[in-house]
């Protein structure tokens, strides 16, 4: 059954593509293309337009969001371009034509999204802090020509996959982070609340392991409960598969004036105003960590990594081991307790210094991103 609903959605694809492809795009090579496919990718790649832009290099943003950011930007060398979602962002990209195409979407060459015969080299950019390629699903980098890291601590574990899967090694690039840089800057500015209460940020990620699908209202209640100021920030993809949870919670603690729901899709302003977090598996833990050095809650139970690359590693991949050295593991035994776990938090100094060496270890080459990253760009466009 699974394999003949992925058939028919192949051939719908194909017939599509086939019927609306733009003969354009077959016909014009572009020398750099940036695939976002969601507005919220602009705080990984503004950086990156802006190294084009100081260099005057030519370079076509193609974006699944007709109210991208790029749109309202001043940009010379920078074209933006609105290619559709779903099916039609697939099919124009399945025809593309460029040198180098550079994107944070995974599962290239897997799923639906083909190589194109005229797109010469794929560069993957992660959006995720080092080691977090093992928690996409399998084979998600493989068929990538080159993929950039924030660090060298997940080289072994990509060279890993390449040995067992009998794949040619891609190109690693240590370049830095671009989201660590922009917001690194970008907090200095942001407005301080004078007067406010203790605030806890419940920021989960998506699916059955995930923190709200694990505890709803067994986690809400009793944080609700403190009377401190709670900030729920359900993963994006929870509200269009979990829509029923989100909900069902929304719902139950609408009347509760010191619980309040996060929808924006830039996260830095939740960030600043937590000064605890409370996660599962979710790599905004390490964008709270290392952008604002506070004390995390993690939850690891019931974690799954068998639809994941890191199901195939030996071991514990890095990502995960370091998630258990920074953060205090959630007492799903003792939640009504959590006012004072969560009191305590803060005199933790073993936590506090694995903090620090996890964001020296996970975040090279800071402040550097944007120009290391078009640096190898223009080097494989030009070769």
């Amino acid at each position: 059954m699974a394999a003949g609903y992925f058939l028919i959605r192949t051939i719908l694809l194909k017939i599509r593509v086939f019927l609306f492809r733009e003969k354009k795009t077959d016909q014009t090579q572009n020398k750099y293309v940036i695939y976002a496919e969601d507005k919220r990718y602009w705080v990984f790649f503004k950086i990156v337009l802006e190294e084009f832009e100081s260099r005057k290099i030519d370079v076509l943003y193609l974006t699944s969001s007709v109210d991208d950011p790029v749109f309202a930007s001043d940009f010379k060398y920078v074209k933006g371009k609105y290619i559709g979602k779903g099916n039609k962002a697939i099919a124009y990209l399945n025809f593309l034509s460029a040198d180098v195409v550079l994107a944070t979407t995974p599962d290239l060459d897997v799923l639906q999204w083909k190589r194109s015969k005229n797109v010469r080299h794929y560069c993957h950019i992660q959006h995720a802090p080092a080691g977090s390629s093992m928690t996409y699903r399998m084979f998600a980098l493989d068929y990538y020509d080159s993929v950039l890291l924030s660090s060298d601590m997940e080289i072994n574990e990509i060279r890993y996959l390449e040995s067992i899967r009998n794949l040619p090694e891609k190109q690693l690039v240590v370049v830095g982070n671009t989201f660590f840089d922009l917001n690194s800057e970008k907090i200095k500015n942001l407005p301080v609340e004078e007067e406010r209460l203790f605030t806890v940020l419940v920021s989960p990620s998506w699916g059955d392991s995930a923190l709200l699908k694990l505890y709803g209202e067994k986690l809400l209640e009793p944080l609700a409960k403190t009377g401190w100021r709670i900030i729920v920030r359900p993963h994006p993809q929870s509200a269009i598969v979990e829509k029923a949870i989100i909900e069902r919670l929304t719902e139950q603690y609408k009347k509760n004036p010191n619980v309040e729901w996060d929808y924006h899709h830039d996260n830095i302003h939740s960030l600043s105003k937590a000064d605890v977090m409370i996660s599962d598996f979710s790599g905004i833990i390490y964008d709270y960590v290392f952008l604002f050095d506070k004390p995390v809650i993690i939850s690891l139970r019931g974690l799954d990594l068998r639809p994941y690359d890191a199901h195939f590693l030996k071991e514990e991949p890095f990502y995960i081991q370091t998630l258990r050295n920074i953060g205090l593991e959630l007492d799903a035994a003792n939640l009504d307790s959590i006012k004072e776990t969560i009191q305590n938090l803060s005199q933790n100094e073993e936590l506090k210094n694995n903090r620090r060496e996890a964001k020296k270890m996970m975040w090279q080459y800071r402040g550097e991103s944007g120009k290391r990253i078009v640096d190898f760009l223009t080097k494989v466009g030009n070769i």
